[in-house]
């Protein structure tokens, strides 16, 4: 996967739960292997419209909340801060894309 857009190529995902010892790196890394894989078929597929977006969007939400369990089992869970930051990023993706779309649509199927 090979991510062509400067601004996704130098920002820095997940960073305040990088940055909190309560999120398990490994864990946080998963989520943002999810994040470029979003990025990546955005740029693969270049939805034309944000119904195309939502789609894409959904499903890495989908695989995130996927994730719950094992949050749990390493005594964390996706909680405030992981709200914040995942949505944060969604928003920048989809921005750094040239969508003006809605973050709580962007994460709708989200149970975190």
């Amino acid at each position: 996967m090979a991510i062509s857009n400067p601004k996704i190529q130098s920002y820095s995902f997940l960073k305040d739960m990088y940055s909190d010892g309560y999120f398990p790196d490994f864990l946080v890394d998963k989520i943002k292997s999810i994040l470029l894989k979003l990025c990546d078929q955005i740029e693969t597929t270049k939805p034309a419209d944000l119904e195309g977006l939502y789609e894409l969007t959904h499903s890495a939400t989908e695989e995130i909340n996927c994730l719950a369990e094992e949050f749990e089992e390493n005594e964390s869970e996706i909680e405030t801060v992981a709200r914040d930051t995942i949505g944060t990023d969604f928003a920048f993706i989809a921005t750094a894309y040239g969508y003006d779309a809605d973050v709580e649509e962007l994460i709708a199927p989200r149970d975190w």
